[in-house]
């Protein structure tokens, strides 16, 4: 097998973060913290709803977890901690896009961990469905949601965004191809995703597919590529 070139390499990476954080797993950042802050972390991460309600008042609902990198919000939808998620949303000063240190939003946690219930509660709370770089479809589509991905592309959500060119300028399309989602290509096909498109290497989802030996996602986009619009 050839060795995955540069840009492959930097994409590989990046979903292998947010699949660490998925599982449980946290890049040590920094010492823990003492105090209020540890404590409020801990409770977010138990789905402590009462312990985050009564901490509130004492720390930064926005702020970065030192261990792991991420604001409670973003914590508590990989956590599925979803008592604590309802109490952090209805707070008055959280923001659901406040981001973890390696761009992870909220929205984008739970496009990637299939919570619809927090996803749709996020768009309502005016999550933002667009941003610059990765996207929450981004995410749906490397994880198979359609369902989310419905949701967001209901919402709005940009079809061929392209994550940033040091990732890849992958199109969620190419995620989903790449992953091995055939259901999902093909739904994001439907929407109007572009199969013709190519990321940084100059490759389509199609050709992305058949890299990854998904040789029956590779055929679907070339077929559609063949038969038009």
């Amino acid at each position: 097998m050839m060795p995955a070139s540069p840009l492959r390499r930097t994409v590989l990476r990046s979903f292998v973060l947010v699949a660490a954080l998925a599982a449980g797993i946290h890049p040590a950042l920094g010492a823990p913290a003492d105090g209020p802050t540890a404590d409020f972390f801990r409770a977010v991460q138990m789905d402590d709803a009462r312990t985050v309600q009564s901490l509130l008042g004492k720390v930064d609902p926005n702020g970065v977890n030192p261990i792991g990198g991420e604001p409670a919000l973003v914590l508590a939808v990989r956590e599925g901690a979803m008592r604590v998620f309802d109490v952090l949303l209805r707070h008055p000063s959280i923001d659901v896009d406040a981001p973890a240190m390696n761009g992870n939003t909220a929205l984008m946690m739970a496009a990637f961990k299939h919570n619809r219930p927090a996803a749709e509660a996020l768009v309502a709370k005016g999550a933002a469905v667009n941003r610059s770089g990765w996207t929450p479809l981004h995410y749906a589509a490397a994880s198979g949601d359609d369902d989310i991905a419905r949701l967001l592309l209901a919402h709005g959500a940009r079809i061929d965004a392209q994550s940033p060119p040091a990732s890849g300028k992958y199109t969620p399309l190419m995620m989903a191809a790449r992953e091995g989602h055939e259901d999902s290509a093909l739904f994001l096909l439907g929407q109007g995703a572009d199969p013709r498109l190519r990321n940084g290497e100059g490759l389509t989802a199609a050709q992305i597919a058949g890299r990854a030996d998904h040789g029956a996602i590779a055929a679907a986009l070339d077929q559609r590529v063949k038969s038009g619009p």
